[in-house]
């Protein structure tokens, strides 16, 4: 709401005419006719009554052209109801009468020029105001976003971004409002937001041969009687979390609640209870990819300003910790909303009209700095924010696409569940490429169902993926009930997977990502483990485990420090399973001769069993044994082949 002179106006006419520049009149300078008139305005505006107000107005102005005081009420009115080109060139006529007499005429003509696209201009009456040494207090504050917001749009308005919104298609937008989308991972589902007669329900659309089918309502989770939305979908698909207000049992006018699919099925939806939820307003959040992390939005006690986004990550026992405001470089004054934390786990974008825009709410992005801090959020930058409110926006997992939904032609997005406002305009959801420098970091994710080895059958299993670097665990998981995963994977770092269940062998596999650009397609993988028992006649011996994670020095039989989790986690099968008793195998290519291959193989496989013994691995539990290149599992005439055939391996021995 724009600063004013005098009262708060509504719906008026107002008229046009010429005025040359002379000597401003006064209330006391003008005659009593006039001054009655005035006072007449006055007591309208006062009862609420515009028109005859304004009426009023005019006939004052009639008889005296040059009256200021009436010109900046008849200028007020015109901005408080939104004839922005009339206050533009009521307050111009004001400012030429007298420039020094109002200075505060020229925030609200620079205000009636920004919402005319006029941003120049803007500024230019912003920079005169800000100079008159009047600007005090929060109305300096505001002018100066105000002049800030103006040079950003004129900037952005001469350098447009590239824009190519289209269509969803019939799957997933039709007559009806569709909002909200929300996308998982590997890109194959979209849930978001439809109103079908005046509620919000969730409907999930799944992606096949390019294209979204028709999306069904998820029945499990939508409520009869009342509306769902502002939801973040899982990375895996397999969870929800999402707004809800007025339920039974809430603890405040909306809250934060989780919804788990196990057996193929959606599952009751849960509070996500206190520290999450408060007696105020929670809603729009956004679940991290590993699932640690939850930011949303709240108007609780403690903020920046009217709406915030803040952000809690879970402790060592899975408890939700006390939420944390992500501070003044990222919430303002006024409101910030809708945040989405792409995959990347760096990357945020949200909603605000406070930060400097190009008019209502833009989108921004900001990059989680290495030591915590949140570098300053960008304008997305036009024609993707415009002078209207834009609508919720994610971005997928390679970075290259982003979504947002749009009438552009009025509202965007029932985002404040509480309100109960619903779209007066049919939205879509729409997709674009995002322009290069807007993108997140690159990143791909592994795909994978764990069974078990002869019967297929899916596994509980656990899931730890190591940074080889530093050797600390990156992500720790379990498998569904489907023995399925889904993990992300920033691109720029190499990875060792681990997947373990007790009784069973254990299966690693390796992501060399450090060197991969932003092109490393998505890893989907089916993994096999092996119960563990001892080889009889009977039963043979389980398939040698490739130990993916074991290097050595090139031509050496020297371990290399990123060995160290791998050999651990054989470590720690060997003291899981006492009465086991393992074999370490050595292989190569075929680069070099027998001899020396030979030999390599036997020294490598020596150095596993080197380290085993040193970390308290009796002896006679173990074996080694070098194989050279006599054994390759690939081609050797290919440096990928080769690669694979140059490998350490383990398998169970009979004593």
């Amino acid at each position: 709401m724009p600063y004013r002179l005098f009262s708060t106006l509504a719906f008026f006419l107002s008229i046009s005419f010429s005025l040359s520049a002379q000597q401003y009149l006064t209330e006391r300078d003008v005659s009593g006719k006039v001054q009655k008139l005035y006072e007449e305005a006055r007591q309208h505006l006062n009862a609420v009554r515009n028109a005859e107000a304004l009426d009023a107005l005019e006939k004052a102005l009639q008889k005296e052209p040059a009256f200021i005081d009436a010109r900046l009420m008849y200028a007020d009115l015109n901005l408080q109801m939104e004839r922005y080109s009339q206050a533009e060139e009521a307050f111009e006529q004001a400012l030429t009468l007298g420039p020094n007499y109002a200075p505060l005429a020229y925030f609200l003509a620079a205000q009636a020029e920004f919402e005319q696209q006029k941003f120049e201009e803007a500024a230019g009456h912003l920079e005169q105001y800000l100079q008159s040494g009047k600007a005090k207090g929060n109305r300096k504050t505001e002018a100066e976003r105000l002049l800030a917001s103006a040079r950003l749009a004129a900037n952005a308005r001469n350098h447009p971004m590239p824009f190519h919104p289209e269509s969803l298609g019939p799957g997933v937008n039709t007559e009806l409002p569709e909002y909200l989308p929300a996308l998982t991972a590997d890109g194959e589902k979209l849930v978001f937001v439809r109103v079908v007669d005046r509620q919000e329900d969730f409907y999930l659309s799944q992606k096949k041969n390019g294209r979204w089918e028709e999306a069904i309502p998820l029945e499990n989770i939508n409520h009869p009687q009342l509306s769902e939305g502002a939801q973040s979908i899982a990375a895996n698909g397999k969870s929800i979390v999402f707004t809800a207000c007025e339920r039974k049992g809430g603890l405040g006018r909306c809250d934060l609640y989780i919804t788990e699919m196990k057996n193929g099925d959606w599952q009751p939806a849960r509070n996500l209870g206190s520290p999450i939820n408060t007696k105020g307003w929670e809603s729009q959040p956004s679940l991290s990819a590993d699932g640690q992390t939850l930011y949303f939005v709240s108007d609780r006690q403690g903020g920046q300003g009217l709406i915030d986004i803040w952000v809690s990550r879970k402790d060592a026992a899975g408890h939700w910790a006390e939420p944390q405001n992500l501070g003044p470089t990222i919430n303002t004054a006024e409101r910030e909303q809708a945040p989405f934390i792409h995959p990347d786990g760096q990357t945020l974008y949200f909603m605000s009209d406070g930060h400097p825009s190009l008019g209502g709410f833009d989108i921004f992005f900001s990059r989680l700095q290495p030591d915590g801090s949140w570098s300053t959020p960008q304008n997305l930058g036009y024609p993707i924010n415009t002078e209207a409110n834009e609508g919720a926006f994610i971005v997928s997992l390679d970075g290259r696409t982003a979504y947002f939904s749009t009438d552009r032609a009025g509202v965007v997005d029932s985002l404040m569940p509480e309100d109960r406002k619903l779209l007066r305009r049919a939205s879509d959801i729409y997709s674009f490429e995002l322009y290069p420098e807007a993108r997140p970091r690159p990143v791909t994710y592994v795909k994978a169902v764990v069974r078990e080895a002869g019967t297929r059958r899916p596994l509980i299993a656990e899931v730890d993926f190591i940074k080889l670097k530093s050797g600390q665990s990156y992500v720790q998981a379990r498998t569904d009930e489907e023995g399925e995963f889904l993990v992300v994977l920033p691109i720029g770092e190499d990875y060792a997977l681990n997947v373990s269940k007790p009784g069973y062998l254990f299966h690693s596999e390796n992501f060399a990502l450090a060197e991969a650009g932003s092109l490393a397609k998505p890893f989907l993988l089916e993994i096999e483990l092996s119960p563990i028992s001892e080889p009889t006649a009977e039963a043979p011996a389980a398939k040698p485990v490739i130990l993916k994670n074991v290097f050595f020095e090139t031509g050496s039989a020297a371990l290399l420090p990123e060995s160290t989790a791998e050999l651990t986690r054989l470590k720690g099968l060997m003291d899981e399973n006492p009465g086991l008793t393992i074999r370490i195998n050595g292989h190569t290519d075929n680069v070099g001769s027998v001899e020396d291959n030979q030999l390599l193989s036997e020294n490598r496989a020596k150095a596993v069993y080197d380290f085993l013994v040193e970390k308290g691995i009796a002896r006679e539990r173990l074996r080694y044994k070098g194989f050279g290149e006599s054994e390759p599992i690939a081609s050797n005439d290919t440096p990928e082949g080769r690669q694979e055939n140059r490998r350490t391996e383990f398998e169970v021995v009979r004593e």
